[in-house]
């Protein structure tokens, strides 16, 4: 991928994952766990190369952290929403879990170098979408209208089993201004196990008229789709498994921040049927967390 970035960390107990931001800007998303995040975001430019960086990492560089932040994290993404902590390019950082967990860092390559912030639980919006069979919640915690960010938008998607997401097939892989935004996009699943049994999913993408990309993917946890172009959905939780995705963003530079998508023309009818219909009563996910209302886009 030319602008977007994921890596998804396991720690055990007690152990440490440090990293070079590189030209990338990251957020780091606990998935399952809490861990504390220090970023030395002062050093001003990193080393010559990436092969630099990592040596010194790996020789026990001391990076002067002068930012740290504690994330107190989830028991796992079905949850409801999770602090975060993000971390600006060219510094340094690392992730340090006392109990062990599994963290999501989202990343975009930018140009401009932003502060280190942390990201409230209870500072991010949660929206339902859709109607019926195609209802759905959303974790806006990086939307471009949420949380600033030179590049990157990032959101959660929680779609109860048996529901389809994602859905009408949209698009957003050619600059329009102030119709459609061009961006890259990646997909990182996982799908609840019932009774123990693990769970599934699908994902379509189909050719657009300027992109190529042709997938239709059995998607299990841990599993990730990348979608330079095309139409993108549905995303289907098989009936009894709830599925959960991360959704990774960033698009050219020079071009505005934000999510402007346009509905596949075969497709975009779908929208009118949820009038007068119900959202889906298992949302919100967990029962009893806010959200700011229902929203068709």
């Amino acid at each position: 991928m030319e602008f977007t970035r994921l890596r998804v960390v396991e720690l055990a107990a007690g152990e440490t994952y440090a990293f070079a931001c590189g030209e990338a800007e990251w957020i780091v998303l606990p998935l399952a766990g809490g861990c504390r995040v220090r970023c030395a975001s002062e050093r001003g430019d990193p080393p010559g190369s990436r092969a630099e960086a990592d040596a010194e990492l790996d020789a026990g560089f001391d990076a002067g952290f002068d930012v740290e932040f504690e994330l107190r994290g989830r028991a796992s993404v079905f949850a409801g929403p999770g602090d975060f902590a993000y971390l600006p390019r060219d510094a340094r950082a690392e992730i340090a879990s006392a109990a062990g967990g599994r963290f999501a860092l989202a990343g975009a390559r930018c140009a401009n170098r932003l502060p280190a912030r942390y990201g409230p639980a209870a500072g991010v919006p949660v929206e339902l979408r859709g109607a019926g069979t195609c209802s759905r919640q959303v974790h806006n915690f990086a939307a471009a209208d949420a949380f600033p960010c030179d590049r990157l938008i990032a959101v959660e998607v929680i779609t109860p089993g048996g529901n389809w997401s994602s859905y009408p097939p949209h698009k957003h892989d050619e600059h329009r201004p102030g119709e459609e935004s061009r961006l890259e996009e990646i997909y990182f699943y996982e799908i609840a196990p019932h009774e123990g049994v693990p769970g599934l999913g699908y994902q379509r993408v189909s050719p657009s008229p300027t992109g190529r990309t042709d997938l239709l993917a059995e998607v299990r946890s841990g599993d990730t789709v990348l979608i330079p172009d095309g139409w993108h959905g549905p995303s289907i939780a098989a009936p009894g498994h709830d599925m959960y995705y991360l959704n990774v963003m960033a698009g050219p530079p020079g071009t505005p921040r934000e999510w402007l998508i346009r509905d596949h023309p075969d497709h975009g009818w779908i929208r009118d049927s949820w009038t007068g219909q119900a959202v889906d009563p298992r949302l919100p996910f967990p029962s009893g967390v806010p959200h700011t209302g229902t929203e068709d886009a």
